[in-house]
């Protein structure tokens, strides 16, 4: 792919800024797998009746003693050993996720101390599955302004912690897990080309977990009427994924005056089969373009893109110049999408 393929839109009104690459990736699953037939016996379900509805055969699920931030240390020192960075040479650490080890401190402060990184920043984001695209557009940021070098951008979570297991419709979903980049400069490369993201404040019923904030603090009633756990709807969640990737996709595509032709891989969200085949088809990609984890892992949230991408680089799926399609949507509602040269 050379420079006269594209146009980086970060470059129009005589920006001067520094381009933002990613350096290196990591991704990290727990050991405990949870297949299908191990479901059979916690709900109402069976093997068949899930893959059909969600193409998922399996997901990991994290140890009692292994939290959030365990996850995200070990994908965040995987990325930085493959960047042959130093932890301490890391300026500043953004985590994704909407199960932190606690609503305060930021979970990245936590991620901080495990992995020795104590000159850097540290705050959290919270867009739910589109937290790891969110997060490296603001973490782009910071290195196009050269307010920092080093940005290290996690997508962790722990979703089993806010499953509710009696609820079939969810609890075939969900998996825990991390992934993580490494983004700076690169000399002569256009690295991160745009970010398009939107959000729906209107429709935030439809996927959220009610209890625990200062709307339903917890106590005796919230946790009796299961206030807790992650509500959604799926049927709603489905058109406006669709709809929501489908716009965004184009619309970063049409940035960078680009076909989907040119895009070696594409890595949306690992939410539901039917989900990635209807945004592939609307988009006129192949499937051999698609790259899916889904089977393995199910719907991993902040987590799901940057594992897939750790995956896919690792896989051979993608090699340094080729331009990379990311795809999500979330709770919130948000969604996104982010055209990248890897």
């Amino acid at each position: 792919m050379t420079k006269s393929d594209f146009k980086n839109p970060r470059a129009k009104h005589d920006f001067i800024g520094r381009t933002c690459s990613i350096s290196a990736v990591g991704s990290y699953v727990p050991e405990k797998v949870l297949t299908n037939s191990d479901l059979e016996k916690i709900v109402d379900t069976n093997d068949e009746w899930i893959l059909s509805r969600t193409g998922i055969h399996e997901r990991r699920i994290a140890a009692e003693d292994e939290f959030t931030s365990d996850m995200a240390a070990k994908a965040a020192t995987i990325a930085l050993e493959r960047a042959n960075i130093d932890p301490s040479d890391v300026d500043l650490i953004i985590l994704a996720t909407i199960t932190p080890d606690m609503p305060f401190p930021a979970t990245a402060c936590l991620v901080q101390e495990k992995i020795e990184a104590f000159n850097a920043a540290a705050f959290d984001i919270e867009a739910a599955c589109s937290g790891f695209v969110y997060a490296l557009e603001i973490g782009q940021q910071f290195i196009m302004s050269r307010t920092y070098d080093t940005v290290l951008v996690i997508g962790a979570e722990k979703l089993s912690s806010i499953t509710d297991w009696k609820d079939r419709g969810t609890c075939i979903l969900f998996g825990d897990g991390a992934g993580a980049a490494v983004l700076q400069n690169r000399e002569n490369a256009h690295g991160l080309l745009t970010a398009c993201m939107g959000a729906d404040g209107r429709k935030a019923s439809i996927l959220s977990q009610p209890g625990g904030g200062s709307l339903h603090p917890a106590s005796d009633k919230s946790v009796s009427d299961r206030l807790h756990y992650l509500k959604m709807d799926g049927q709603e969640v489905f058109k406006n994924a669709v709809t929501a990737m489908t716009k965004a996709s184009k619309e970063a595509l049409a940035r960078c005056e680009l076909d989907i032709s040119q895009i070696k891989c594409i890595i949306p969200h690992q939410a539901n089969m039917r989900i990635l085949k209807a945004v592939r088809d609307r988009l006129g990609a192949s499937e051999d373009q698609v790259y899916s984890n889904l089977e393995r892992y199910g719907n991993t949230s902040a987590a799901s893109v940057a594992i897939a991408l750790d995956e896919a680089i690792q896989q051979g799926r993608v090699k340094r110049g080729d331009l990379i399609l990311l795809l999500v949507f979330g709770a919130g509602l948000t969604w996104g999408a982010a055209v990248i040269e890897w």
